[in-house]
């Protein structure tokens, strides 16, 4: 049995990391393609595109990871069952049951690889990779509205115009409140920077409002404490699914003290922890194909069903993402439904398998 383990742990081992290479190679000529449209734009240059598009590749790897783990199972069972090599496994004593707790090492495997690329790689890659591209192209960050980023600290509401990718901030204004929600002052900054826990502001107007007086004064430097941190203005170079799980909470942490909306956050809070565990789905997904017209249909039929059903899952992930944030859904529910109905069909296909 020790022998069959292994061998069949290497000839899927092998395949997925093939198939996997393969989506890689796919994914990022068409990245390249994508940045080509901006060449030249700054200083932009083919080196940092390839930089770039080099920096993206942590990111398709913790896409692409599932996928090629269904389609890299389904393509050597489909190879298997082409040589006899199940039906001898079968005529052995080797139960479905056996073979798909072996096919589940190989889905553990990946599945930690794919945790740890997603929490310790991919966010510090696609960081670098913005900032590679926003610092070439001579770009500045803004989001949310024309007039640039707002955010809400404690009783403050915070406009912050142009953001920079070392978290510098341009033309920032400041709406102080009163805890019956009063407006008590109004700061405006031309630029900030974070030195030792404060926000060292620049060239700063504070125009204060005292019952039926108002007092203006100017200073070259103030000291900000704020609960808005550089951690939090990196949220803006990376999405939510790209963030690492410790981000994603802290983020959630102070969005909840500041009492705005986290459904978004903590969707993809809970899929970064379901997400690898989707390796192991798509193993017993892909288990039953080998024992399905064995005779009939061949690898590349099997391939082909298992990059569709690759593709629907992805599709429902992002499906099942818009509609919890319209409809206000528990972000647990979002988060795993698609796997969870990916796991009852592969069940359900092994239960008629195994009865058949």
């Amino acid at each position: 049995m020790k022998i069959i383990s292994r061998y069949l742990l290497k000839e899927l081992t092998v395949n997925v990391t093939l198939i996997m290479l393969a989506l890689l190679a796919m994914f990022s000529f068409f990245n390249l393609i994508q940045e080509l449209e901006s060449l030249g734009k700054g200083s932009y240059g083919l080196g940092k595109i390839l930089l770039f598009v080099l920096l993206s590749v942590p990111g398709h790897i913790y896409d692409v990871m599932p996928v090629a783990v269904l389609v890299g199972c389904m393509y050597s069972l489909a190879k298997f069952a082409r040589n006899s090599e199940l039906i001898v496994l079968r005529v052995s004593g080797v139960s479905i049951l056996n073979i798909a707790l072996i096919l589940l090492k190989v889905g553990v495997i990946f599945a930690l690889l794919t945790f740890l690329v997603g929490e310790l790689v991919t966010p510090i890659a696609e960081k670098m990779a913005q900032r590679v591209r926003i610092e070439a192209t001579d770009s500045v960050i803004t989001r949310d509205f024309k007039s640039g980023l707002w955010v809400k600290d404690e009783l403050s509401f915070v406009n912050v115009e142009e953001i920079l990718p070392d978290a510098t901030l341009l033309n920032i204004h400041i709406y102080e409140f009163d805890s019956n929600f009063k407006l008590r002052m109004i700061s405006n900054a031309k630029s900030g920077q974070f030195e030792e826990n404060d926000w060292n502001l620049k060239q700063v107007r504070k125009t204060t409002f005292d019952h039926d007086s108002i007092h203006i004064s100017e200073n070259a430097e103030v000291k900000w404490h704020s609960l808005i941190r550089p951690e939090i203005m990196n949220v803006l170079l990376v999405l939510p699914e790209r963030m690492s799980a410790y981000n994603l909470y802290s983020y959630i942490r102070h969005l909840s003290i500041n009492k705005q909306k986290t459904t978004r956050y903590q969707v993809a809070l809970w899929g970064k922890l379901i997400y690898p565990l989707a390796c192991l789905v798509m193993v017993i997904l892909a288990l039953p194909f080998g024992f399905i017209q064995q005779r009939m249909s061949g690898a590349s039929a099997k391939v082909f069903v298992g990059v569709m059903l690759g593709v629907m899952y992805q599709i429902l992930n992002r499906v099942f993402v818009h509609l919890g944030l319209l409809n206000d859904w528990p972000p647990l529910f979002s988060a795993t439904m698609p796997t969870i109905l990916f796991l009852l069909a592969g069940l359900t296909m092994l239960h008629y398998v195994e009865r058949r």
